[in-house]
């Protein structure tokens, strides 16, 4: 029996992106965006998410995914350095793309060039980062469009490189055997951010950087494009732009996408994602992240509906075989929190439960012992339920003469049958 874990899996992401979501005129500029609750996925607002659309720069996430999955891994290390190649140099020295000036040559640390990737969106220091790990760009998008498979992606999802620059900015650099641009949909980009906070919550510690210098000799710091960061509070230039409890995730221009952004914030204790793309303004994305993140704040609330470690009204107990007993008492293993519309009733919540029918002794309290699914707006969530104690195994004394009872009420309930 399959068991989904709530807090991180793509399945019960992508089940309740299927969902209908709220479509509410906000008022926003962005011709598409989605609101996502992050540790489930839930679904919370919808416009036009499944086009797919130029996602600029917002295509780096993916870039820090693979980044920090090699990390984690062993594959890389913080502290490895990396030489500059010509192309990572021709994106680094181009006053037109964003990036922090590199000589091909220069040598910097894993840990500098994400810093200059997740803060300053540099393109360069991205390109260096995707030869380290897979050898050259070309490979590095492959295995993206590869990862995007993984993740469960739409399958418009596709990468052609590490930056989300169209390809004519790529120059002779450009992938030749990954043709046309980058494009995927909000619905993906807020899945990227869902696995990328879940899987590795650390990309916060460096999206929520306001501003820092990439060499300690340069004149300037790398000042972070995210204007809403909660860091940027006593900015006088960043003010009317700051969001309460905002850290990440990623902005993203070019003149095909137009202004884009991935932002997530915490709250009370929920953490919401908004996407934004093709937004009119810079101004805009931020102004359409607010309206997106303030809807699902005034208008949801978390509710825990099923509570770790409770017994199951419906299946209080399963059979066991080979046990002192023949049962074994159900609780559920973990809890399960969504957030709803403020007011949901508790009849909004279908809980169906199933127990296992291969349970043999000896059983460890806490083992999984069968499954409970509750559906909510036609939305499955699924959670384990656990052995509420441990069960021994029958002597053979025990077992032997339940075997002969088992026979002969087997045998009685053949013969008035018959």
């Amino acid at each position: 029996m399959i068991t989904v874990q709530i807090a991180v899996s793509p399945l019960v992401a992508n089940t309740a992106q299927a969902a209908e979501a709220d479509t509410t005129n906000l008022g926003l500029t962005a011709k598409a965006a989605v609101l996502m609750e992050a540790s489930t996925g839930q679904v919370l607002y919808a416009q036009n998410e499944n086009t797919a659309m130029p996602p600029a720069s917002m295509a780096k996430m993916m870039t820090e995914y693979l980044v920090l999955d090699s990390i984690a891994n062993k594959k890389m290390d913080w502290t490895d350095t990396l030489t500059i190649s010509d192309y990572s140099a021709f994106l680094s020295n181009n006053k037109a793309l964003s990036g922090i000036p590199k000589a091909e040559g220069d040598q910097y640390t894993v840990q500098d060039l994400f810093n200059a990737v997740t803060i300053y969106s540099d393109n360069g220091a991205a390109v260096a980062l995707a030869e380290k790990i897979a050898g050259s760009e070309e490979q590095f998008a492959q295995l993206m469009n590869e990862t995007a498979a993984k993740l469960g992606l739409s399958k418009d999802a596709y990468f052609i490189n590490t930056s989300g620059l169209d390809r004519v900015d790529l120059g002779k650099y450009a992938p030749a055997s990954l043709p046309g641009e980058t494009v995927f949909t909000a619905k993906d980009a807020a899945l990227i951010a869902f696995h990328l906070l879940n899987d590795y919550p650390d990309i916060l510690k460096f999206s929520s950087i306001p501003s820092k210098k990439f060499r300690p000799t340069d004149a300037n710091a790398m000042v972070n494009w995210n204007w809403m960061l909660e860091g940027n509070k006593d900015n006088v230039n960043f003010k009317k732009f700051v969001y309460q409890g905002l850290d990440g995730l990623k902005t993203g221009h070019t003149d095909k996408a137009g202004f884009c952004f991935t932002g997530t914030a915490i709250r009370n204790d929920t953490r919401l994602i908004a996407v934004v793309m093709n937004s009119s303004t810079r101004d805009n994305s931020f102004f359409d992240t607010k309206k997106l993140l303030d809807f699902g704040y005034s208008n949801f609330e978390k509710k825990e509906v099923v509570k770790a470690d409770t017994a199951v009204e419906s299946l209080p107990t399963v059979p066991l075989k080979k046990g002192t007993n023949t049962e074994i008492p159900v609780v559920t293993g973990e809890s399960l929190s969504l957030l709803v519309k403020k007011g949901t009733p508790d009849t909004a919540f279908v809980k169906t439960a199933e127990g296992r029918s291969d349970l043999v002794a000896p059983i460890t309290k806490g083992q999984e012992v069968g499954t409970m699914t509750v559906t909510f707006e036609n939305k499955p969530y699924t959670i384990k339920l656990v052995a509420a104690n441990d069960e021994e195994k029958g002597s053979w004394f025990r077992l032997f003469f339940r075997a002969i009872k088992n026979f002969f009420v087997d045998m009685i309930g053949g013969a008035k049958k018959g």
